[in-house]
C-alpha cells in the first residue's frame, strides 16, 4: 500500500506518503509559495521512505472547492507525476478531508463542514460516516447534502436533525461564526484545514468505490464560476465594514 496525497486548497500545504505501515508527512505555508516547494517535498518524502513514483499504487490530491491557483496547481502536479509514472489518480474533496479530519480529532461520525470561500461566503456540505461491517477495512462517508457555496447565514442541518449529534468542521469560524445560524452556532466545533496525512486514511475506500481516474481525467472543483471581488465589489465590502465598526 504505497500512497501519495497533496492538498494546496488554503493557506497550508501538506503533503504526506504512506508505505505499508509507515508515514512521511510535511505541512507549512501554502498560497504563492506551494507551486514551488510542492514537487521538490513529494519527492524528499518519497525519497525518505526509499520510494519512487514507479513505487506508488496511486497519487491523490485535494481537487477543492478552495483557493483557484491552489486547486489548479496541485492538479496539474498530480496529473503531471501520474502520466510519467502510469499511475491512477485519485481527486479528495476538501470538505470530505476536514470532516476526515474530526473524525480522527473527536470521532465524530455527522459533520457539516465549512470553509473560508472569501467574498463573504462559505462552502459547506454534509456527511455521515458508515463503519465498514468487513473488520481491518476502511469505512466511508456518505453525502448528505452536496458542497454548496452561499452566505453562511444560510448554512442549515438535515432535516430532523438534532444539534447535540453533530459537529461543525473547518476554517470559516473566525471570519463568519457571528453570521452562522444559532443551532450552528452551538453546535460541537472542531477547526481545521484539509490535511494529507489525514487524507491518508480516505484513500483505501475511495479506491473501493472505484473513484480513482486516468491521468487526464483529474478535474479541480471549483463550485462557482467567479474567483474573486472586483476591485469596486472589494471597496464596497471595505466600506461596509468599516460603517458596522
Amino acid at each position: 500500500m504505497n500512497h501519495l496525497v497533496f492538498d494546496t486548497s488554503t493557506e497550508v500545504m501538506s503533503v504526506a506518503v504512506r508505505h505499508g505501515e509507515r508515514v512521511r508527512a510535511w505541512r507549512g505555508a501554502g498560497g504563492a509559495q506551494a507551486s514551488d516547494r510542492l514537487i521538490p517535498c513529494v519527492l524528499e518524502l518519497l525519497d525518505e521512505l526509499g520510494l519512487r513514483l514507479a513505487d506508488l499504487d496511486v497519487i491523490a490530491f485535494g481537487q477543492g472547492p478552495g483557493a483557484f491557483t491552489g486547486l489548479r496547481g496541485a492538479c496539474a502536479v498530480a496529473q503531471g507525476l501520474a502520466f510519467g509514472a502510469g499511475k491512477p489518480v485519485l481527486p479528495i474533496g476538501s470538505l470530505l478531508a476536514v470532516a476526515e479530519a474530526a473524525r480522527q480529532q473527536t470521532g465524530a461520525t455527522q459533520v457539516l463542514a465549512v470553509l473560508d470561500a472569501r467574498m463573504n461566503e462559505v462552502y459547506s456540505a454534509v456527511y455521515e460516516y458508515q463503519p465498514s461491517e468487513t473488520p481491518g477495512t476502511a469505512g466511508t462517508w456518505q453525502e448528505v447534502s452536496p458542497v454548496r457555496v452561499g452566505p453562511a447565514g444560510a448554512l442549515a442541518w438535515p432535516v430532523n436533525a438534532a444539534v447535540s449529534d453533530w459537529t461543525v468542521v473547518g476554517n470559516a469560524f473566525a471570519g463568519y461564526a457571528d453570521q452562522m445560524p444559532a443551532p450552528v452556532q452551538a453546535a460541537a466545533r472542531v477547526t481545521a484545514v484539509p490535511d494529507a496525512e489525514c487524507m491518508l486514511a480516505l484513500i483505501p475506500g475511495l479506491l473501493a468505490q472505484g473513484l480513482a481516474v486516468p491521468a487526464d481525467q483529474a478535474m479541480p472543483v471549483y463550485v462557482r464560476d467567479k474567483v474573486a471581488d472586483t476591485t469596486a465589489e472589494r471597496a464596497a465590502l471595505a466600506a461596509a465594514k468599516l460603517a458596522r465598526a
